[in-house]
């Protein structure tokens, strides 16, 4: 089977909008609706299919109201637990792969300030470990509580005399700062605001932290009072301000300001009392879905003179810098890549960073006197410190005394782990040990890096993932695309626990970086705007012809799935090209911008304006690039998948599966509870995997349908 893109144009033509389908925000709907959720948290538990039967596949058309049936507990997952542990007896058990995860956690490991340890948050405690990998890590006992938002982070750093670890935590109902000792077991709650913390930086003197509070509704620059915890306010704008850093002296504190569309920013001056305000550098055109984190902070050189900041400018993510008293921008280290989590030595002779190159990470050390302090990067002296052949160096960060630097490493084989090397010789020293057993390791499957040709003379690169097997005569597989969330986002050199589940389950899998990803440049990132779902549609299209020409893959059996605009791509795809995919499995996908635009945070509202337009101004297109007014296009069945419980939710798979019973497709649906809209914890994740594979494997391998292409019947 061969697709073709004029096909594609010929079934989705430029603006083809049907009559609106019921509001989706009446009240009557918005009290039904909340009823059946009522009932259905009641009755099914912690796992359940709302609408349909949890032993069918599909609704009878007969059904015309959403119904809840029994719940799907325990003895069900037992079931299919036996059955994927029979059926799949030489790939790892779906438990043991859980199992396989990093020991170092999501935050930045840091340096004491004497040298001697690398505090890393693991489990919600903070671990110290050795720099130099004699002894084993140890826990502090210290409970760092919640992050507050699923997106959000903790933060924990030590203070500079190495007397308190620092962080964020919504211990007391809010986002506040806290203080733990490193020398007793005393724990203070530092701010008592109220608010949501987002950023924040401690003085080099130790007296004062400066941070980013939302007390009154926006985003200001705060500090408060070590010793005592008073608190400042030191600016009023309606703007974003956020991410604030300090003069060496500890004198003046400079921070980002946002922009109404989270666009441009302008690294703004002031005095440590919050006077004076004096702009340093403007940077335009650089949309910021964190609030101010893909910026990040401003770092001013240890000798006070020089400001480093990150910028799109040049076409590419790239670190820049400007004299801290204004004047002209000049490159660090121009390279045809993405930069990131830059920072200066600690004798400001030298800036670290890592460079991204088609989901390889690597560590690099460009000279300041040569690079940074001259008139352009042309002549910069960079070394590349540590380069994987495949792999993601990350969180870099400088001892104090400027010898070595600390990163993570992982691979798409191994979780990440905690390193430490010699910034002039040396080999990278592991300081953990996240490595999955022997007899796990040896079932990981590596991924193949290629890429593929798209329509508008686009390079798509991608990760596939065969079955073992396969290049020896193996199969037919049946194959899946996974597509990645954002869409500005990308997949690295990463551990891909979900894929590996699959791939090791007998199913091809093909992970493209569409257009529209990051990672390839501004031209690429921007090849999606105002086409979600349908441009991009076109890179995913090219991608299952890729699949149906590997001797392997069987050609008639291929899904598509992944989670938040994978999701999305997993509900448009079907629609907008029906018949192409044989499955599909939406995680926490939206399939109506419109509505979208009604019910989500802030964050998402800024990306569609930005990506789409302002909805006032655009509603034919968001209607147009929307799955859910085409469902009756629709011939595949779908798992559509989703979290409920805690913020931020969503509506919009229940409102997709509403328009899938109205239309008599086929589905199921599966909602995990104590979730947000997104499935993230263990249990539910084991859940979700095995409802997952029983979807697949029934659509794609059982299925028991044999096609003889008839000729449609004419009256």
């Amino acid at each position: 089977m061969s697709i073709r893109f004029s096909y594609l144009r010929a079934m989705c033509p430029p603006f083809t909008v049907p009559e609106p389908i019921a509001p989706k925000s009446s009240p009557f709907r918005s009290i039904l609706v909340s009823c059946t959720f009522l009932i259905g948290a009641l009755t099914l538990g912690g796992c359940g299919e709302s609408l349909g039967s949890p032993g069918t596949d599909e609704t009878s058309p007969s059904t015309s109201e959403p119904t809840t049936t029994g719940p799907v507990g325990t003895s069900d997952y037992q079931a299919l637990t036996q059955a994927d542990q029979e059926r799949y007896p030489d790939a790892l058990p779906l438990d043991a792969l859980l199992d396989i995860g990093s020991v170092v956690g999501g935050e930045v490991p840091r340096w004491s300030p004497d040298g001697s340890a690398l505090a890393y948050s693991a489990g919600g405690t903070i671990w110290t470990a050795d720099p130099s990998g004699e002894s084993a890590p140890r826990e502090l006992g210290l409970e760092l509580g919640a992050a507050g938002h699923f997106l959000a982070s903790q933060e924990p750093r030590y203070s500079p005399d190495g007397d308190w670890i620092s962080f964020i935590s919504t211990r007391s109902g809010a986002q506040e700062l806290w203080l733990s000792s490193t020398g007793s077991d005393e724990e203070r709650q530092l701010t008592r605001l109220g608010a949501r913390i987002n950023s924040y930086a401690w003085s080099p003197d130790g007296e004062w932290i400066a941070f980013a509070g939302d007390r009154f509704g926006t985003y200001d620059i705060w500090k408060v009072r070590v010793a005592d915890g008073s608190v400042h306010r030191l600016s009023t704008d309606a703007r974003y301000e956020v991410f604030p850093s300090w003069t060496p002296d500890s004198d003046e504190i400079l921070f980002v300001r946002l922009d109404e569309r989270w666009v441009d920013h302008d690294v703004i001056r002031i005095t440590a009392d919050g006077h004076d305000p004096r702009p340093v550098v403007s940077d335009r055109d650089f949309f910021d879905y964190r609030s101010g984190g893909t910026f990040g902070h401003p770092m001013v050189s240890p000798d006070g003179s020089t400001v480093l900041f990150r910028s799109h400018r040049s076409g590419w993510i790239n670190y820049w810098v400007v004299p801290l008293e204004g004047g002209e921008p000049r490159q660090v280290a121009a390279e045809a890549a993405d930069q990131a989590e830059a920072s200066w030595s600690p004798d400001g002779t030298r800036v670290a960073f890592t460079s991204n190159t088609n989901g390889t990470h690597s560590l690099k050390v460009v000279e300041a006197t040569t690079g940074i302090r001259a008139q352009g990067s042309e002549n910069a002296t960079v070394r590349t410190l540590v380069s994987p052949d495949e792999g993601v160096v990350a969180n870099p960060q400088w001892s104090p005394d400027g010898d070595r630097i600390s990163f993570t490493l992982q691979t798409p084989t191994e979780p990440a782990d905690l390193f430490v090397v010699r910034v002039d010789e040396g080999e990278p020293v592991r300081i953990t040990d996240s490595r999955p057993s022997t007899e796990a390791a040896s079932t990981l499957i590596q991924p193949t890096k290629l890429t593929y040709e798209s329509t508008d003379d686009l390079t798509i690169p991608a990760y596939l993932y065969a079955p073992p097997g396969a290049e020896n005569g193996g199969g037919p597989y049946p194959a899946l695309l996974w597509i990645h969330g954002g869409p500005t986002s990308q997949f690295h050199d990463t551990f891909q626990q979900h894929v590996q589940y699959f791939a090791q389950r007998g199913y091809v899998v093909l992970m493209p970086n569409i257009r529209g990803s990051s990672g390839y440049g501004k031209a690429f990132e921007e090849a999606n705007m105002g086409c979600w779902g349908r441009c991009d549609l076109e890179d995913v299209l090219a991608g299952v012809e890729l699949l149906q020409d590997l001797p392997y893959v069987d050609a008639e059996n291929i899904g598509i799935t992944g989670t938040s605009y994978g999701g999305i791509m997993s509900m448009a795809a079907p629609t907008f090209a029906p018949g192409v995919f044989q499955a599909a499995a939406p995680i926490a996908g939206y399939a109506d911008y419109p509505h979208f635009m009604e019910e989500q945070e802030l964050r998402h509202l800024k990306l569609l304006e930005y990506e789409l337009g302002p909805l006032e101004e655009n509603e034919e297109l968001y209607r147009h690039l929307s799955p859910i007014y085409f469902v009756e296009d629709i011939t595949t069945p779908f798992l559509v998948i989703q979290g409920e419980g805690f913020f931020p939710e969503s509506e919009a798979s229940r409102h997709f599966v509403e328009e899938l019973e109205r239309y008599y497709k086929p589905f199921r649906y599966r909602v995990y509870s104590n979730e947000n809209y997104y499935v993230r914890g263990r249990e539910n994740r084991r859940r979700m995997l095995l409802d997952m594979l029983d979807f697949f494997d029934t659509k794609l391998k059982d299925h028991g349908i044999v096609s003889f292409a008839p000729e449609p019947l004419t009256p």
